[in-house]
């Protein structure tokens, strides 16, 4: 009893009187616990299950309302690993949540674009907004002012998730800092290991249009690796294939003699129905 007594005083002491509960409260959980919950739930790589999803909206709640606990100056003191895997995590639970709450989509007959296609959903990238980290974000403000140009990270593009056919598929597990780069690694190697992110095609490579798209952000990285064009967007395909395509599409790409042509891309939703 005289010993727990004194415990006690000695923590209000340390932690200077009534406060000390607080000070001890814990930080932010970079293990995404809620999250990894609701990932566990509903992704059936290479899709994910809308209709599970929808019936788990209060456990899809808690695991976005994270994203917004730590403040501005709390987040840009975490070392860069760790805000990586903060706004990739943001980026597909956001995502997760926007199909949610436009779940079944259903987008008019004449339309020119798959009707089930998260491109149905009225500004999602460009108009809803989230909290996250103290500010109030769109999706394309979290990829395209925060991921893309502060970290210059091109792997990324292979972590985040559009709720596409298309696009890379959602990971089963959260991003977390002390596994990032070889979690990166392995998100890379999966889309390019299959049909939407790479086909070989005789003497052809038909690659996602997401190295396309975003080609500047692989130059500086993967450009030098690639020999036989002088082309530098096209030397760092090569070089993104030649590090984490199968096999027999990184020796085609290191051959000059192959071509590198580009696939359509499927806008429908990765839903597992």
């Amino acid at each position: 009893m005289i010993r727990s007594i004194l415990v006690a005083v000695s923590l209000l002491t340390t932690f200077g009187g009534l406060g000390w509960a607080e000070r001890l409260v814990p930080g932010f959980d970079h293990s995404y616990t809620r999250y990894a919950g609701v990932l566990r739930d509903v992704v059936r790589p290479p899709r994910v299950d809308y209709a599970a999803l929808a019936q788990k909206r209060a456990a899809l709640d808690a695991a976005v309302d994270v994203f917004a606990q730590p403040g501005a100056d709390e987040e840009r003191g975490w070392s860069r690993d760790q805000r990586i895997a903060f706004w990739i995590n943001a980026y597909n639970a956001f995502t997760l949540r926007a199909i949610v709450d436009h779940y079944p989509i259903r987008a008019p007959w004449l339309t020119l674009q798959p009707r089930n296609s998260i491109r149905q959903i009225d500004g999602v990238w460009t108009k809803l907004t989230w909290r996250a980290a103290g500010r109030s974000l769109t999706l394309d403000d979290i990829e395209h002012k925060i991921l893309r140009p502060e970290f210059k990270e091109p792997r990324v593009h292979f972590a985040i998730n559009c709720a596409s056919v298309g696009c890379p598929p959602l990971a089963i597990d959260p991003y977390r800092a002390a596994t990032l780069d070889a979690q990166l690694d392995v998100a890379a190697r999966r889309y390019l290991a299959g049909p939407q992110g790479l086909r070989i095609q005789g003497e052809t490579l038909l690659v996602s249009r997401i190295v396309e798209w975003y080609g500047e952000d692989f130059v500086a990285r993967f450009a030098p690796d690639a020999a036989g064009t002088s082309a530098r967007l096209e030397r760092a395909i090569r070089g993104v294939i030649g590090q984490f395509g199968p096999p027999a599409a990184a020796e085609a790409a290191r051959k000059p003699a192959t071509r590198i042509r580009f696939l359509d891309y499927d806008w429908s939703l990765n839903d597992v129905k």
